[in-house]
């Protein structure tokens, strides 16, 4: 693969993915002709302000067009595979506070569009009589009117772009392994500060802060800085309480770079070595993750790659003591999901949790039901494998209630560990023909990370 700055320097492949959604189009309806019709995120303002909203450009549209400028459309005849971008006009009056907009002949050297127009001339583009128009539920615009065309649909382009989401090209990838990287060098700077640091903010300023200074200037989720036993709230976002008297740091953090995510999870002793009990829970969850891991290929099925997961986990748990009973029974009476109540992982791209991954939350099978991705995986898909055991009172009291439960787990020897909080490790990895390539780079060896902190 060349080097990524290397394939960065080169469009978006906007008219590449155009071409891949009109073919899987065309797998469920053959005799598909018309115009796909796609809308970018409009200009908003904050409630009784006058100030603009955070601005987050539309997926779907992003995905054929590359471009992140705010009220803009877009079209692309089936026919001819002409794809049209139309952009906002200058307006004067927001020149003066904004500067000049990028300009038609700008925007057509740097979008992989056939032409750039302005946003006034959309209503004139719709005219001309077509068979179809291929447009995404509610993201029509009230002034837009599909007077002239005999079929509208607004259901198979957004499952469309949705499955065509999960194999990513060349500069996807790339796009994926600068966050990763931007994002390495903010993880990689927390464990050296989380030492002296006194707060959970403290740390969350200073990965948002790096990722900024590095290239990624959103963040492609909001970040999870859980300390002690906050870090056994999977999705904590408090990030305002003392570090002093924890014993460990959950950081669940990933720069967004041009609208791409990365998702990157590390656990690591506040003090610079981690307590038996804290390294115990560690040992079990890399285990989990590295077989997990090695387990990846093209066609691998995801349930069992979780399954295994599960299995580990029983494993290591049993031999702490914290579970007892045979290992089969335990499987079979789902008691692991009080400990590892989560998925493996999802698929990643420009959503943190993307599009295509056919989960099943109505599954009865506790073991299950919250995994993002269900079935074989593709070469070319982005997935995070991020297992994790936690010690949640909330989670697990019920199970120590219900005797089914309650007889495989040893409340004595569990009492030594709710300090611990939580353990989640979590790549992002890329799926191959024969095995995988992990695009996440941030130390996870625990002699390493002591390291780090102990500069």
């Amino acid at each position: 693969m060349a080097d990524v700055d290397t394939i960065l320097a080169g469009k978006y492949p906007a008219k590449a993915h155009a071409r891949a959604v009109v073919k899987w189009m065309r797998e469920k309806n053959p005799n598909l002709t018309g115009l796909l019709y796609l809308e970018g995120q409009k200009t908003r303002m904050i409630e009784d302000n006058d100030s603009e909203a955070p601005f987050r450009q539309r997926r779907y549209f992003y995905y054929l067009t590359g471009c992140q400028l705010p009220d803009s459309y877009f079209t692309y005849d089936i026919e001819t595979e002409k794809s049209t971008l139309f952009i906002p006009p200058i307006d004067p009056e927001s020149v003066i506070w904004s500067g000049l907009p990028l300009s038609e002949d700008e925007a057509l050297s740097m979008y992989d569009v056939d032409t750039v127009c302005t946003t006034n001339e959309v209503a004139a583009a719709l005219v001309h009589p077509s068979s179809a128009v291929w447009a995404i539920e509610n993201q029509v615009s009230d002034h837009i009117t599909f007077l002239n065309f005999n079929e509208k649909d607004f259901a198979l382009l957004k499952l469309a772009i949705e499955e065509c989401r999960v194999i990513k090209d060349e500069y996807e990838i790339a796009l994926t392994r600068k966050a990763n990287d931007i994002s390495t060098i903010a993880h990689t700077a927390v464990l050296k500060a989380v030492k002296t640091a006194s707060n959970e903010r403290e740390l969350e300023a200073l990965f948002i802060q790096t990722c900024i200074a590095n290239g990624a200037r959103e963040q492609a989720y909001h970040s999870i800085v859980a300390s002690g036993t906050a870090g056994a709230t999977l999705h904590y976002v408090n990030n305002a309480q003392p570090l002093q008297g924890k014993l460990n740091l959950l950081l669940d953090a990933g720069g967004e770079y041009q609208c791409y995510a990365s998702d990157i999870t590390r656990a690591f002793p506040i003090s610079g070595k981690f307590s038996t009990e804290s390294r115990a829970i560690y040992d079990i969850v890399l285990e989990m993750q590295l077989v997990c891991i090695d387990m990846l290929k093209e066609g691998v099925i995801w349930d069992h790659v979780h399954l295994k997961a599960h299995e580990i986990a029983i494993e290591g748990l049993l031999k702490l003591g914290i579970l007892q009973g045979a290992k089969e029974d335990i499987m079979r009476t789902r008691t692991s999901v009080a400990f590892f109540p989560h998925g493996l992982g999802h698929y990643l791209g420009m959503d943190t949790h993307d599009t295509g991954g056919h989960a099943n939350y109505a599954d009865k099978d506790t073991i299950f039901r919250y995994l993002r991705v269900r079935g074989a995986l593709p070469a070319g898909a982005i997935i995070t494998v991020e297992p994790g055991i936690y010690f949640c009172r909330f989670i697990i009291e019920p199970y120590l209630r219900d005797p089914v439960h309650a007889a495989y787990i040893n409340f004595d020897v569990l009492n030594k560990y709710w300090d611990v909080g939580g353990v989640r490790i979590e790549d992002n990895l890329l799926i191959t023909k024969d095995g995988y390539v992990n695009l996440t780079t941030a130390v996870k060896d625990v002699a390493e990370m002591e390291k780090l902190i102990n500069v």
